[in-house]
């Protein structure tokens, strides 16, 4: 199994090439498209410049990037590669980032992810999340995405 490691700046060009193949293969069409599409090298080290962290799988094979946002560590753009889904690699990403906010006396995860999809809700509330506050993106009528979150 490889090895999962902090993430640093200088990982960022193929952090953001394995978010864009990992979100470009997602089980359903999101509309409006996933934002994490658009990430490049610059996007990914400027999270890390405005203090930002994450830890990866080598390779990498899987990352997750956080920050210290409302009261918590938000988590997001996990990704894993298409060809290592099914081993256990995110439930380890969402473990080293609930270490992290405990060392950071934080008391809660929190993430956002897409009403449509069904199976990453699965995921998070069998990790222990529970869905908080429903919202639309700018333009639309009606939900698009939902907060969770989980106490550490």
């Amino acid at each position: 199994m490889p090895a999962l490691r902090p993430a640093t700046p200088e990982d960022s060009a193929a952090l953001a090439a394995l978010i864009r193949l990992s979100f470009a293969r997602q089980t359903e069409v999101t509309d409006p498209p996933p934002s994490a599409l658009q990430e490049t090298g610059e996007s990914i080290a400027s999270h890390f410049t405005a203090g930002g962290g994450g830890a990866l799988i080598e390779g990498p094979v899987a990352c997750l990037l956080w920050e210290e946002k409302e009261g918590g560590l938000y988590v997001g753009r996990l990704a894993v590669h298409p060809d290592w889904r099914g081993r256990g690699l995110a439930k380890r990403l969402l473990a080293a980032a609930e270490a992290e906010a405990r060392a950071r006396r934080l008391p809660r995860l929190h993430l956002s992810t897409r009403l449509v999809l069904l199976d990453n809700r699965k995921f998070f509330a069998g990790c222990g999340f529970i869905e908080t506050t429903r919202h639309a993106h700018p333009g639309y009528a009606y939900p698009t995405f939902v907060d969770m979150e989980k106490r550490c």
